[in-house]
């Protein structure tokens, strides 16, 4: 047994870029975990760096210096914020207001449809089972009320924390964008000088990563503004909000879809019924689906290394449980990073037969050069 674990070990880690490599992904992994509430606002800004940075190198293919495509990149990131934080949050504090303001008499309505259906169905629904349901469902409201309570009471230190993320990541991105060769330079410093593998997976995880992001957050902005357009010109209550969760839940592919689906079907019927104008809610909403999983997302993410289905929903669900949105967001890039370190990884094997062919290429050399002598 220890001999099979040894021939193992020599065979994957016979290689000090190896080794060192293996270290670097733990050190990595345990810092994140045990740090990562610490450490969100230096992730947050690693994001929207990531985000912008083709912007910065477009505005330099155009001639202008670095200092001044950053500064430019800067006040775009600026301008941005102040907009959502003056037009777009407000706007969706005072429809999730009004939304929580329509819950009792959206309640009424379920308590009717379901009192009907122990007279239309009694053989399958009795009204102590319905009875039940609606107990369980105002046990579930008075402690979303009581959570509403507590939320409330902790809003000054949400409030001083999202100050602090207002403050401080812009002012990350900046210096990331500003000194990014520097701050490779010094990581790669302490790397060794030969290192082949690490090389190809970080040229491969940097533009898979980037185009990740900067895919994502198109998918995002595209989805949610054209979900709140149509549902606005449908006329549905509370569309900016809708917009917003539509946007947001094509983080989590296909996952995301079929949770979202609930609250707009649920405002669709509490607002019109079973009427056209519902049906004609969740046609627009399906189409929406079907042309951003089979025409943006192929033509965002042409150049992504290709995951199946299970690999990419087992990635959402473990990082997801272990970072929360952070790991719900960068699954499938970290998904794509272990496969890609498990492709290049190096084994004694390869070494071996690199070692010998740089061997025949230098004593060819030799050959050459005594011949020519």
């Amino acid at each position: 047994m220890l001999r099979i674990l040894g021939n193992w070990v020599h065979r994957y880690f016979s290689d000090e870029e190896a080794v060192l490599l293996v270290l670097f992904l733990i050190v990595a992994l345990i810092v994140t975990y045990t740090m990562g509430t610490v450490l969100a606002p230096m992730l947050a800004g690693l994001v929207i760096a990531f985000l912008l940075q083709g912007l910065v190198l477009r505005l330099r293919a155009l001639g202008l210096p670095h200092w001044a495509a950053v500064s430019i990149t800067f006040i775009f990131l600026v301008s941005f914020i102040v907009v959502n934080l003056l037009w777009i949050l407000p706007v969706i504090w005072y429809q999730t207001r009004g939304l929580l303001g329509e819950v009792p008499r959206m309640m009424v309505q379920v308590q009717d449809l379901l009192l009907l259906l122990p007279e239309k169905y009694p053989s399958l629904v009795s009204e102590e089972q319905v009875q039940q349901v609606l107990e369980m469902i105002r046990r579930e409201i008075g402690t979303f009320g009581q959570s509403l309570v507590t939320f409330s009471i902790a809003n000054l230190t949400m409030l001083v924390g999202a100050l602090v993320y207002l403050v401080l990541v812009p002012i990350l991105v900046f210096f990331f964008l500003k000194d990014s060769s520097t701050i490779q330079n010094w990581l790669t410093s302490f790397l060794p000088k030969r290192r082949p593998v690490m090389n190809t997976i970080w040229a491969e995880m940097n533009q898979q990563i980037a185009n990740y992001v900067r895919g994502k957050a198109i998918e995002i902005l595209i989805v949610g503004v054209t979900t709140y357009v149509v549902f606005a010109l449908l006329g549905v209550n509370y569309a900016l909000l809708l917009g917003v969760i539509v946007g947001l839940s094509v983080i989590v592919p296909y996952i995301g879809a079929a949770v979202v689906t609930v609250p707009v079907a649920l405002i669709g019927y509490f607002q019109w019924g079973w009427s056209s104008e519902f049906f004609w809610l969740m046609a627009a909403y399906t189409i929406i689906q079907a042309l951003d999983g089979n025409v943006l997302v192929p033509l965002l993410f042409s150049e992504a290394v290709n995951l199946h289905p299970i690999a990419i929903i087992l990635a959402v669900l473990v990082f997801g449980g272990l970072w929360g949105f952070w790991g719900v967001f960068f699954a499938i890039p970290l998904a794509t990073l272990l496969k890609a370190i498990i492709n290049a990884w190096p084994t004694a094997q390869e070494l071996a037969e690199q070692e010998e062919t740089q061997q025949v290429g230098l004593l060819e050399n030799q050959a050459v050069n005594g011949e020519s002598e």
